[in-house]
């Protein structure tokens, strides 16, 4: 750890899944194989906390989904996701809305707060959930969910994921997220009022990193100032994610000659899943309907799909992957 750190001093901690009910998110300073018998490997994670942390991975993950640099959050196994603590304390008689969410989240919201983001995310939990057969989608916005949900939800990500889970949160380092057009890792940190954020270590890089984040989007258009406080934009994602996405797609159309074809909120979209894209507001997956193409959020289910006609319903900034129905002749 303290040669991943390059004798830069930080306080040392090995995190352990079993008693971890916190979550870290940092910065990949390293990696390596922890266990080639097993094919296990590591990271060591320079922490928003200030700390650098060690984590084992669990067996067979791949090492390549993590580049040196990018952010990264470890979630242990004794952590119940808060997401399945709100739908659960949000579902009447055990059925869950997103139009009564959204009602909820809208009376909460500041201007830097997007309710409809807050539901997305939900819903992308609750597509996993549907595939594990914890929940069950009964009409469009309307989901089935049990009263233990939360715990039901833990059990299935550690049979899952095993010991650790660890989401790459942008494959950007922050100092490449500063003035770029995409949501970025660092405008959610700025939504959320830098939270959880420490003062010294890599903490301090983030908040630095915010700071000329923040000019930036002041240069942009998409906050403004007023004395001290900077206040953003509403929408700001999915402003950036879809200047992004327009952006992408007429490099890729000048490349094809093919034409594209933007969703509407709740469209599906057919076609050849193609290839994907990185981009600084994600990965996208992009579909081919033989006459133009469509830029889809990407999930990992999707990839194995490569060359193959799928389907996919855009809601916000989630997406609901249809996979089983292929057409006959």
């Amino acid at each position: 750890m303290q040669r991943a750190m390059s004798g830069v001093p930080r306080d040392l901690a090995v995190f352990d899944a079993g008693e971890n009910i916190r979550s870290v998110v940092g910065r990949v300073a390293a990696k390596g194989m922890a266990d080639e018998l097993y094919d296990r490997g590591y990271l060591v994670v320079d922490g928003t906390d200030g700390k650098a942390h060690y984590i084992a991975l669990n067996a067979k993950v791949e090492l390549e989904q993590y580049p040196v640099g990018s952010v990264v959050k470890a979630r242990g196994s004794a952590e119940i996701r808060a997401s399945d603590k709100n739908i659960a304390e949000l579902a009447v008689d055990g059925l869950y809305r997103t139009d009564h969410h959204l009602t909820m989240a809208t009376a909460q919201a500041t201007p830097t707060h997007d309710p409809k983001e807050v539901v997305d995310a939900h819903v992308r939990r609750l597509e996993a959930l549907r595939r594990a057969g914890i929940a069950e989608r009964v009409a469009e916005g309307v989901w089935r969910v049990p009263k233990d949900l939360p715990e039901r939800g833990r059990q299935y990500d550690v049979q899952r994921l095993g010991g650790v889970s660890v989401e790459l949160r942008s494959h950007l380092p922050i100092e490449r997220q500063v003035r770029v057009i995409g949501a970025t890792w660092l405008d959610q940190q700025l939504i959320a009022g830098a939270s959880g954020i420490a003062d010294n270590g890599f903490g301090g890089e983030v908040r630095e990193a915010l700071r000329q984040r923040s000019d930036f989007l002041v240069e942009q258009g998409l906050a403004e100032r007023r004395g001290q406080r900077v206040i953003l934009a509403r929408n700001l994602l999915a402003t950036l994610r879809g200047r992004e996405i327009d952006t992408t797609a007429k490099t890729i159309a000048a490349e094809t000659g093919m034409a594209y074809r933007p969703l509407a909120d709740g469209e599906r979209a057919t076609g050849v899943y193609r290839r994907n894209v990185q981009l600084a507001s994600g990965r996208f997956a992009m579909l081919d309907d033989g006459i133009g193409f469509s830029l889809v959020p990407w999930r990992p289910v999707v990839e194995q799909r490569l060359g193959q006609q799928v389907s996919a319903i855009i809601r916000g900034s989630s997406v609901t992957w249809e996979l089983g129905r292929q057409r006959g002749r």
